[in-house]
């Protein structure tokens, strides 16, 4: 079974399949954002290559309810993960991740443990002899990484995403199976959510010493990204709900959405991740 519908799966099973409502969608800019009638909210990345216009009708055809969107019921709306629309997508992946916040509460997350402030980039613990392959233009990583492990890549659908002095280490997205085939350290956007692509990616780098899932659209329900070879979810964990809205909302980037939000790292038992946030 492909990862979406295991994740779901796997909420219905420690949550039950009676009705949830989703009280607030937020579709901003850069992230979209859903809060449950119960409080928890989740988060995704809105995709921003959106070349048809908002007139075109296969476009308004494939584009969310609006307005009748909010008060639907979570379970409908976590099957949008997987719809044609990229917006209806992001809808889902943020349903997702709120159910998942709200199964975590209520249920732990097994044996895997949690690093409260602990940085991705930490958790991945790249050193110097490592290949590192990052899916998606982390720009802190890249600066953080370039010139100090033995061989860093970057795949990522647009490489203007790299400044000048990076593009050598771009790689388009045709090229991440060998990329990450060969890879000691992969580190993937939680984007890939959204954008669709993440089983192949996974299995791609499965053979990597640190598989990283990272990023504000990183989930916080660890097992069946654990069991497709993830090793560590370096996310981050909703503060307040109700600022989170309000940025997203209002075009807020990730800078600013972090205002409402907390570092945290869920690694895998037996994985072990360096000291440090």
């Amino acid at each position: 079974m492909d990862l979406l519908p295991a994740w779901q799966q796997d909420l219905r099973a420690a949550l039950g399949a009676r009705p949830r409502p989703v009280e607030d969608v937020r579709v901003g800019v850069f992230f979209t954002a859903v809060r449950l009638a119960g409080g928890e909210a989740g988060l995704a990345y809105t995709p921003r290559a959106l070349t048809d216009s908002p007139r075109c009708p296969r476009a308004a055809a494939e584009a969310p309810a609006a307005g009748a969107v909010a008060g639907t019921d979570a379970w409908a709306l976590s099957g949008w993960a997987g719809a044609a629309s990229a917006l209806q997508r992001a809808i889902g992946i943020a349903v997702l991740n709120a159910l998942s916040a709200q199964a975590a509460r209520r249920h732990g997350i097994g044996d895997a443990h949690l690093v409260e402030g602990l940085d991705a980039l930490v958790a991945a613990d790249a050193g110097p002899d490592d290949r590192v392959a990052i899916v998606g233009a982390f720009a802190p990583f890249i600066k953080a990484l370039q010139g100090r492990v033995a061989r860093l890549t970057v795949i990522d659908k647009h490489p203007q995403a790299l400044q000048p002095d990076e593009s050598a280490v771009w790689r388009p997205p045709e090229q991440a199976a060998a990329v990450l085939g060969e890879a000691d350290v992969v580190i993937i956007s939680a984007s890939a959510l959204v954008e669709g692509g993440i089983d192949a990616l996974l299995a791609a780098g499965a053979g990597a010493r640190r598989v990283v899932l990272a990023g504000p659209s990183t989930p916080a329900w660890p097992a069946p990204f654990f069991a497709r070879g993830v090793h560590v979810l370096a996310g981050l964990e909703v503060d307040d709900p109700a600022r989170l809205l309000q940025i997203v909302s209002e075009g807020g980037t990730g800078y600013l959405v972090s205002r409402a939000l907390r570092k945290r790292c869920i690694v895998r038992a037996g994985v072990v991740v360096p000291p440090g946030a």
